[in-house]
Protein backbone atom coordinates (compact mmCIF):
# COMPACT_ATOMS: atom_id res chain seq x y z
CA UNK A 1 0.00 0.00 0.00
CA UNK A 2 1.00 3.64 -0.84
CA UNK A 3 2.21 5.59 2.38
CA UNK A 4 1.27 8.15 0.44
CA UNK A 5 -2.63 7.66 -0.67
CA UNK A 6 -3.86 5.69 2.60
CA UNK A 7 -7.36 4.34 3.01
CA UNK A 8 -9.92 7.08 3.55
CA UNK A 9 -13.55 7.40 3.31
CA UNK A 10 -14.91 10.89 1.66
CA UNK A 11 -18.84 11.71 1.66
CA UNK A 12 -20.40 14.54 0.62
CA UNK A 13 -23.82 15.63 -0.82
CA UNK A 14 -25.14 12.21 -0.35
CA UNK A 15 -22.35 9.85 -2.00
CA UNK A 16 -19.84 8.24 0.22
CA UNK A 17 -16.61 7.23 -1.10
CA UNK A 18 -14.96 4.09 0.95
CA UNK A 19 -12.19 1.65 0.16
CA UNK A 20 -13.08 -1.16 -1.75
CA UNK A 21 -13.51 -4.62 -0.11
CA UNK A 22 -14.62 -8.05 -0.83
CA UNK A 23 -17.60 -7.20 0.81
CA UNK A 24 -18.71 -4.78 -2.17
CA UNK A 25 -18.98 -7.80 -4.36
CA UNK A 26 -22.85 -8.08 -4.55
CA UNK A 27 -23.49 -4.76 -4.74
CA UNK A 28 -20.79 -3.86 -7.95
CA UNK A 29 -22.82 -7.31 -9.21
CA UNK A 30 -26.28 -5.20 -9.17
CA UNK A 31 -24.62 -1.87 -10.19
CA UNK A 32 -23.12 -3.37 -13.19
CA UNK A 33 -26.32 -5.14 -13.90
CA UNK A 34 -28.23 -1.78 -14.09
CA UNK A 35 -27.38 -1.39 -17.68
CA UNK A 36 -25.17 -4.38 -18.38
CA UNK A 37 -22.44 -2.25 -18.43
CA UNK A 38 -19.68 -4.81 -18.92
CA UNK A 39 -20.65 -5.28 -22.60
CA UNK A 40 -19.41 -1.91 -23.44
CA UNK A 41 -16.14 -2.08 -25.05
CA UNK A 42 -14.47 0.82 -23.43
CA UNK A 43 -15.22 0.45 -20.38
CA UNK A 44 -13.30 -1.61 -17.42
CA UNK A 45 -16.17 -2.99 -16.06
CA UNK A 46 -16.68 -6.72 -14.65
CA UNK A 47 -18.75 -9.04 -16.49
CA UNK A 48 -20.70 -10.56 -13.52
CA UNK A 49 -18.58 -13.77 -12.67
CA UNK A 50 -15.78 -11.73 -12.71
CA UNK A 51 -16.47 -9.20 -10.14
CA UNK A 52 -14.75 -11.14 -7.51
CA UNK A 53 -12.41 -11.12 -9.42
CA UNK A 54 -12.18 -7.44 -10.47
CA UNK A 55 -11.99 -6.56 -6.68
CA UNK A 56 -9.19 -9.15 -5.65
CA UNK A 57 -7.01 -7.34 -8.39
CA UNK A 58 -7.87 -3.75 -7.62
CA UNK A 59 -6.41 -4.69 -4.03
CA UNK A 60 -3.34 -6.55 -5.16
CA UNK A 61 -2.52 -3.33 -7.15
CA UNK A 62 -3.70 -1.50 -4.02
CA UNK A 63 -0.94 -3.58 -1.83
CA UNK A 64 1.76 -2.42 -4.55
CA UNK A 65 0.74 0.80 -3.80
CA UNK A 66 -0.02 1.54 -7.57
CA UNK A 67 -4.08 2.39 -6.87
CA UNK A 68 -6.46 3.14 -4.54
CA UNK A 69 -9.78 1.80 -5.12
CA UNK A 70 -13.25 2.80 -4.11
CA UNK A 71 -16.59 1.74 -3.59
CA UNK A 72 -19.32 4.57 -4.33
CA UNK A 73 -22.23 4.11 -1.88
CA UNK A 74 -25.31 6.58 -1.56
CA UNK A 75 -24.96 7.12 2.21
CA UNK A 76 -28.50 7.12 2.91
CA UNK A 77 -29.10 3.45 1.88
CA UNK A 78 -25.76 1.97 1.84
CA UNK A 79 -26.51 0.82 -1.94
CA UNK A 80 -23.49 0.52 -3.98
CA UNK A 81 -23.47 2.93 -7.19
CA UNK A 82 -20.00 1.97 -9.11
CA UNK A 83 -16.33 2.18 -8.55
CA UNK A 84 -13.61 4.53 -8.65
CA UNK A 85 -9.62 4.74 -7.97
CA UNK A 86 -6.70 6.41 -7.26
CA UNK A 87 -4.36 5.11 -9.69
CA UNK A 88 -0.84 5.38 -11.69
CA UNK A 89 0.46 6.64 -8.12
CA UNK A 90 3.62 8.50 -8.10
CA UNK A 91 4.58 9.64 -4.60
CA UNK A 92 8.39 11.10 -5.76
CA UNK A 93 6.71 13.49 -7.93
CA UNK A 94 3.24 13.87 -6.07
CA UNK A 95 1.43 12.59 -9.58
CA UNK A 96 -1.63 10.28 -9.56
CA UNK A 97 -4.78 9.91 -11.85
CA UNK A 98 -8.32 9.07 -11.51
CA UNK A 99 -10.03 6.27 -13.30
CA UNK A 100 -11.74 2.77 -13.18
CA UNK A 101 -14.48 4.85 -12.49
CA UNK A 102 -18.26 3.42 -13.75
CA UNK A 103 -21.78 3.90 -12.36
CA UNK A 104 -24.85 2.11 -12.77
CA UNK A 105 -26.93 3.74 -15.62
CA UNK A 106 -29.87 5.07 -13.14
CA UNK A 107 -26.74 7.72 -11.64
CA UNK A 108 -25.26 8.41 -14.83
CA UNK A 109 -25.63 12.12 -15.88
CA UNK A 110 -26.75 12.76 -12.48
CA UNK A 111 -24.98 14.69 -9.26
CA UNK A 112 -22.80 11.52 -8.81
CA UNK A 113 -20.18 11.77 -10.89
CA UNK A 114 -19.39 15.59 -9.86
CA UNK A 115 -19.82 14.92 -6.50
CA UNK A 116 -17.11 11.99 -6.71
CA UNK A 117 -14.73 13.89 -8.92
CA UNK A 118 -14.77 16.90 -6.20
CA UNK A 119 -13.92 14.32 -3.22
CA UNK A 120 -11.30 12.74 -4.93
CA UNK A 121 -9.66 15.96 -6.56
CA UNK A 122 -10.09 17.65 -3.33
CA UNK A 123 -8.41 15.09 -1.24
CA UNK A 124 -6.00 14.64 -3.85
CA UNK A 125 -4.78 18.93 -4.10
CA UNK A 126 -5.57 19.75 -0.56
CA UNK A 127 -5.32 16.65 1.44
CA UNK A 128 -2.22 15.15 -0.14
CA UNK A 129 -0.66 17.77 -1.33
CA UNK A 130 -0.91 16.19 -5.62
CA UNK A 131 1.25 18.22 -8.08
CA UNK A 132 -0.35 16.75 -11.06
CA UNK A 133 -3.95 14.33 -11.36
CA UNK A 134 -4.11 12.82 -14.54
CA UNK A 135 -6.60 10.78 -16.22
CA UNK A 136 -7.03 8.37 -19.13
CA UNK A 137 -9.69 7.53 -21.48
CA UNK A 138 -10.11 5.23 -25.02
CA UNK A 139 -10.06 6.99 -27.79
CA UNK A 140 -13.04 6.34 -28.68
CA UNK A 141 -15.19 7.20 -25.31
CA UNK A 142 -16.02 10.33 -26.17
CA UNK A 143 -18.49 10.48 -23.49
CA UNK A 144 -15.42 10.54 -21.07
CA UNK A 145 -13.52 12.61 -22.63
CA UNK A 146 -16.04 15.41 -22.70
CA UNK A 147 -16.82 14.50 -18.93
CA UNK A 148 -12.93 14.89 -18.39
CA UNK A 149 -12.69 18.33 -20.35
CA UNK A 150 -15.59 19.58 -18.80
CA UNK A 151 -13.58 19.63 -15.25
CA UNK A 152 -11.15 21.31 -16.72
CA UNK A 153 -8.38 19.34 -17.44
CA UNK A 154 -5.93 19.70 -20.02
CA UNK A 155 -5.51 17.27 -23.26
CA UNK A 156 -1.87 16.06 -23.24
CA UNK A 157 -1.70 13.86 -26.02
CA UNK A 158 -2.46 10.52 -27.37
CA UNK A 159 -0.72 7.11 -26.25
CA UNK A 160 -1.36 5.10 -29.64
CA UNK A 161 -1.49 1.47 -29.29
CA UNK A 162 -1.15 1.46 -25.38
CA UNK A 163 -3.61 -1.04 -23.98
CA UNK A 164 -5.79 -3.89 -25.01
CA UNK A 165 -9.97 -3.54 -25.26
CA UNK A 166 -12.00 -6.50 -23.80
CA UNK A 167 -12.81 -7.56 -27.41
CA UNK A 168 -9.18 -8.09 -27.78
CA UNK A 169 -8.96 -4.72 -29.82
CA UNK A 170 -5.96 -2.03 -29.51
CA UNK A 171 -6.50 0.72 -27.90
CA UNK A 172 -5.27 4.42 -28.33
CA UNK A 173 -5.28 6.41 -24.95
CA UNK A 174 -6.22 9.96 -24.61
CA UNK A 175 -4.23 11.49 -21.56
CA UNK A 176 -5.68 14.43 -19.29
CA UNK A 177 -4.17 16.27 -16.50
CA UNK A 178 -4.51 19.33 -13.86
CA UNK A 179 -2.44 20.75 -12.04
CA UNK A 180 -2.43 22.08 -8.43
CA UNK A 181 -2.33 25.91 -9.76
CA UNK A 182 -5.25 25.17 -12.33
CA UNK A 183 -7.16 23.79 -9.37
CA UNK A 184 -9.26 26.58 -7.72
CA UNK A 185 -10.80 27.03 -10.71
CA UNK A 186 -11.82 23.58 -11.24
CA UNK A 187 -13.17 23.50 -7.82
CA UNK A 188 -15.21 26.82 -8.24
CA UNK A 189 -16.45 25.20 -11.74
CA UNK A 190 -17.60 21.79 -9.78
CA UNK A 191 -19.20 23.46 -6.71
CA UNK A 192 -20.68 25.96 -9.27
CA UNK A 193 -22.28 22.64 -11.39
CA UNK A 194 -23.56 21.20 -7.94
CA UNK A 195 -25.00 24.61 -7.10
CA UNK A 196 -26.96 24.21 -10.22
CA UNK A 197 -27.69 20.61 -9.43
CA UNK A 198 -29.15 21.77 -6.06
CA UNK A 199 -31.74 24.48 -7.30
CA UNK A 200 -33.13 22.33 -10.04
CA UNK A 201 -33.90 19.19 -7.24
CA UNK A 202 -35.80 22.14 -4.80
CA UNK A 203 -39.26 21.68 -4.87
CA UNK A 204 -41.18 24.31 -7.40
CA UNK A 205 -43.33 26.34 -4.90
CA UNK A 206 -46.60 25.09 -3.84
CA UNK A 207 -45.95 21.92 -5.31
CA UNK A 208 -43.16 18.73 -5.64
CA UNK A 209 -40.09 19.19 -8.17
CA UNK A 210 -40.56 18.29 -11.59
Amino acid sequence: MSAWVEPVVLRERGVRLEPLAPAHERGLREAAADGALWTIRVTSVPEPEQTRAYIDAALVARDRGERMPFAVLDEASGQVLGSTSYHDILPTVRRLEIGWTWYARRVQRTHVNTVCKLLLMQHAFDTLGARIVGWRTDNYNFASQRAIERLGAKKDGIIRGQALRRDGTIRDTVMYSLSACEWPEARAQLLDRLRHHDAAAQPAPGGAAC
